[in-house]
């Protein structure tokens, strides 16, 4: 999907583009293309498992963990709209787009919710989630990030994988687990789910734990035509 709040000139992508039932996809691809500062590109398609195997292995450290140190919801692309990031993704998700009122209250509208696939009709009813949660992106920093990396994960337009607007109880199901933990009710979605989850964590440079590396390892099995396209944020 194209991201149009304002519009990316980025890359025709399947994965946020399912506005219908899921019956006989296209291999699924994942693709997250550069947002911080630096040149546009994108790289190569890889093969599921080339992907996870770049990704480094390393335990998990949760301890000083605070949500706060992700600054978002920031201003997000257009300063001038009104509306922050979270209502510029809920906007530039929509599958019929709502009405804009005074201090971006939207009104109308209707969503696919990924997850789930579940229809939702109330942008209330939304939550628009860190396709790696927060805490997990804690946990798997290599090193500790700055405040202004870490705000530029938390309000990443420039991916269209980085923030996805699902229904809020799918959501709150998924809350900071990890694919070894939880995986979307929606079965169709799962080749999709890792192919993203692990081009996100490419993209930002993110460790995976052993469990979560043989959870994706799993489901790569069963994804044989998936590939992960994705470019580094700086």
């Amino acid at each position: 999907m194209l991201r149009g709040l304002p519009a990316l000139a980025l890359c025709t992508l399947p994965l946020l583009a399912a506005p219908a039932a899921h019956s006989a996809p296209a291999p699924a691809v994942a693709s997250a293309a550069a947002g911080v500062a630096g040149p546009a590109g994108v790289r190569a398609p890889l093969p599921l498992f080339e992907a996870i195997d770049r990704l480094p292995v390393a335990v998990e450290h949760r301890e000083g963990y605070k949500r706060d140190l992700y600054k978002h919801w920031n201003r997000g692309l257009n300063s001038g709209d009104g509306c922050d990031t979270r209502k510029e993704v809920i906007l530039a998700e929509a599958v019929e787009g709502p009405a804009v009122a005074a201090g971006c209250k939207l009104t109308g509208g209707s969503w696919r919710s990924a997850y789930d696939n579940l229809l939702v009709t109330d942008a209330a009813r939304l939550d628009v989630d860190h396709f790696v949660p927060l805490a997990e992106v804690y946990d798997s920093e290599q090193t500790p990030w700055p405040a202004a990396r870490r705000e530029a994960y938390a309000n990443d337009q420039g991916s269209p994988d980085t923030l996805i607007a699902v229904s809020a109880a799918s959501n709150r199901s998924k809350s900071d687990k990890d694919p070894a933990e939880w995986l979307p009710s929606d079965g169709s979605y799962h080749c999709t789910y890792a192919a993203t989850w692990v081009g996100t964590k490419l993209r930002w440079d993110l460790a995976v734990d052993e469990s979560e590396r043989q959870a994706l390892l799993g489901l790569a099995e069963d994804c044989p035509t998936t590939t992960v396209v994705y470019e580094p944020a700086l």
